[in-house]
Parts: C-alpha cells; structure tokens; sequence
C-alpha cells in the first residue's frame, strides 16, 4: 500500500489540516475509478491511529479501495456546541478533496464510511445525515449514544489511564448539555428514523464481548433500532475489548463488507 498526505487551509476549521490518504496496490489514476472508505479515528486518536493496525496493509492490499484517514481531535466530527465545525470540513472539504485529488468514484454509490468508537459512531451518524454521499457505513464499537448520554457513566474507569474517556466536562462542551440542540441533531435513534428513504444505506458493526457492558448494550440497541426500521445490516458481538487488537482482528470482515457492496454498485 502506498500511504500519501493531503493538506489544505480548512475554511471550515480556520487553520491548515491533513488527511492520510492510503492507495491500494492496484490504484492507478487513469482508468476504472475506486471507490472510497473514509475511515474515522476514535476519541485520543489521530489520522495516524489506523496505522497502527497490524493488518491494514494485507487488508489493502487485498482489496481495491482508498482508504482516507481524516480527524478531528477529540471533537467526535460533528458540528460542536463550541462551534467547531468538523461536520462541515469532512463533508464540504475532505470528500471534495479527494474527488479532486484522486481517481475515485465520485458518487454516494462509490463511497463509504466507517470508524472505531468515536469514529464509529460519527460514521453512522453522517452517513444518515448526508446520505447523498454516503451509501455504506462500517463501524467497530460504536459510542452511539454519546448524543444521550447524562452524566459519567464511566466514573469507575477513572483509574485506568489507558482508557481515553471524555469527563462530564469535557463531554458537554463538544454536546452541550442534555438537550442541547447539538444532542438533538446527532441522536442516533431520530436519524434512523427519520432517515431519508431516497438515500438507502449498508451498515456493517460489530462490538467487543469484553467491551464495557454499556458500550455492546447501545451496539445492540441500535441493532434492534435498525432492525425496526427494516435498515439492511450485518452485526456481529466477537472476542475483544475496546482497543485496536480488537479493531485489527476485524479488518478482513469490514473491508469484505465495504468492498463488496462498492464495488458491485
């Protein structure tokens, strides 16, 4: 695989930033065009985290997608309750970018997104948001009702320092508090619902047996929700924590998934 940097004054964010942009083996920018899997790091994490994957490159190497690793710190990509506008730079920017940049499909039917943790749930929620850009959605641990949350639910944990866990405080700056219209926009459960029907959608999860038991019960309350709302989708509960090692093991799964559903649009 071959891993490139993209970098630009984001009008979204006010200051330069930079994308991972990982080619497969068989990318060539004349010809048949690949399609894209946007990739979304997890809170404490970086465009670099998915580098880190012991896997990535046997996985890219056998498939035939662009991976592009964007971040957004620990601003969960989405419009904020300070303000921050990552939302907006991942949709208006980074996808345009890369369009521009590379030889890709540039069509919701070329294109995924996907994530861990934090990311995870970013994914799903921009792939309901703008699903004329999105068409797949693939997730390890989702954190999906970071919107709902009240409170530390994860106040016993404080002692691991090994767990990057936002604090109330720290939580309710990017959400604002409960009932914030921010935590209304991005409530899992209403883009589900509301989801425009014109924009079908894929989705690809799966959660850790060992992960902390709040996180694999909202993993199945959205299986359950998506299920509800006749939303086609694969979820899968398999050995592992909240951690890469988790996320590593998965990859062959997630790709199959991505790719096959790309690829054959």
């Amino acid at each position: 695989m071959k891993v490139l940097t993209e970098t630009w004054s984001s009008a979204s964010i006010g200051r330069e930033k930079t994308i991972t942009v990982v080619l497969p083996p068989s990318y060539s920018p004349v010809g048949r065009p690949f399609p894209v899997l946007y990739m979304l790091h997890g809170f404490g994490g970086n465009r670099t985290t998915w580098l880190q994957c012991a896997d990535l490159a046997p996985a890219v190497d056998s498939g035939q997608l662009i991976l592009v690793f964007p971040e957004s710190g620990r601003s969960w990509f989405i419009n904020d309750a300070r303000g921050r506008r990552y939302e907006d730079y991942l949709v208006d920017e980074v996808v345009s970018q890369v369009d521009d940049r590379f030889n890709t499909v540039a069509s919701r039917n070329g294109r995924g997104i996907g994530g861990f943790s934090m990311g995870g749930a970013a994914a799903l929620f921009q792939a309901l948001l703008h699903g004329e850009l999105f068409s797949v959605v693939c997730s390890n641990s989702g954190a999906f009702e970071a919107p709902l949350r009240e409170g530390d639910p994860y106040h016993h944990l404080r002692d691991d320092r090994r767990m990057a866990i936002p604090t109330t405080r720290d939580h309710e700056r990017v959400w604002g508090p409960v009932g914030s219209e921010v935590r209304r926009r991005y409530d899992p459960y209403r883009l589900i619902r509301d989801r425009n029907a014109d924009h079908p959608v894929e989705v690809y999860f799966d959660v850790g047996l060992d992960d902390y038991p709040r996180m694999v019960s909202m993993n199945q309350n959205v299986r359950d929700a998506l299920s509800a709302a006749s939303v086609p989708h694969e979820y899968r509960e398999r050995p592992g924590g909240h951690d890469l090692e988790f996320v590593n093991a998965g990859l062959p799964d997630l790709f199959a998934f991505a790719r096959s559903r790309l690829l054959s649009a």
